[in-house]
């Protein structure tokens, strides 16, 4: 059992949050299918958890690598989803899990950004650093669950400025540095969950809302969204790595933020027709990207070679 719980990788947070939001996107269609995702994603808690306990060194190694470091901020991300889930059952207690997570973030942000901004290397900048400044978002997603929409705004603005200077030093660092090693390739993917993550967000805890910035962001959100699914496609092609985790939340999120822009929209008065059908293909598309990913992980950690 050791063996098989030294082989899970921290990129299985990602999947953890991948599998949590995608209950989220499906709850509308089914409760039942949410509470499934929601069980699924505590079973891959409990791994990565075990993992903590049982080998921190190893895990303290993997913060050394700017990949992995930045990856594990899916770990605070989906704790502060998955604590909407157990609201229920526990109560207030969830609300502590929620602060508790959102200031585990807020932790991972000042020790990255001590460990490898200050002393920035661009071939080390990937499309994973997303998610340590723009994940504190999901604070903004989960905020109105505990009437924190307070919290939930100013969550949102910073992800939403460090959006728009991650957009620009990403972007910089793929077109000037080509030479990209495979297992890091699919982090490219991450590129679609940002703008959409800070839609959301937006959606959830703004107020009042701005139609243009709305739209701008939706606007955004599509063509980086087409850009990540072209690459996707190519990238399943790879031998498996941890890094396939980058298939999950990103089309998650950006199907949530298509539904959000879609309500938003009808709320306004100002609805979009064609958006019914653009929430249905990337929802089909983020179903059978989970669950081919949480396959292969699972593959990966319990089956033999």
């Amino acid at each position: 059992m050791k063996d098989t719980i030294k082989k899970v990788p921290i990129p299985l947070c990602g999947v953890m949050l991948g599998t949590a939001a995608l209950g989220n996107l499906l709850q509308s269609y089914s409760e039942g299918i949410r509470n499934v995702c929601g069980i699924v994603a505590g079973l891959l808690l409990i791994l990565i958890l075990l993992k903590l306990i049982l080998f921190p060194g190893a895990v303290k190694e993997d913060m050394k690598n700017p990949i992995m470091a930045s990856v594990s901020g899916t770990f605070s991300m989906a704790l502060m989803i998955l604590s909407t889930y157990v609201k229920p059952y526990i109560g207030q207690a969830a609300y502590y899990i929620w602060l508790f997570a959102i200031a585990l973030h807020v932790v991972l942000i000042v020790y990255f950004t001590m460990n490898f901004i200050v002393k920035l290397q661009m071939p080390k900048v990937f499309a994973s650093y997303y998610i340590v400044y723009v994940g504190i978002a999901v604070a903004a997603i989960t905020a109105p669950a505990y009437e924190k929409l307070g919290i939930g705004s100013a969550a949102f603005w910073f992800g939403f400025i460090c959006l728009i200077l991650l957009l620009v030093l990403v972007t910089i660092r793929y077109v000037k540095y080509k030479e990209i090693p495979n297992p890091a390739k699919p982090l490219i993917c991450i590129y679609a969950a940002p703008t959409s993550l800070c839609i959301a967000g937006y959606v959830q805890s703004v107020t009042p809302k701005s139609y243009g910035m709305l739209m701008g962001m939706f606007v955004v959100a599509c063509i980086l969204y087409v850009f990540a699914l072209v690459k996707a496609v190519g990238y399943l092609k790879l031998p498996f790595f941890p890094s396939y985790a980058s298939f999950t939340f990103p089309f998650v999120i950006s199907a949530i933020a298509s539904k959000q822009t879609m309500a938003c929209l009808a709320n306004i008065g100002r609805p979009l027709p064609v958006l019914q059908y653009v929430v249905l293909i990337e929802t089909v598309i983020a179903v059978v990207l989970v669950v081919y990913t949480l396959i292969r992980f699972l593959q990966f950690i319990f089956v033999k070679k």
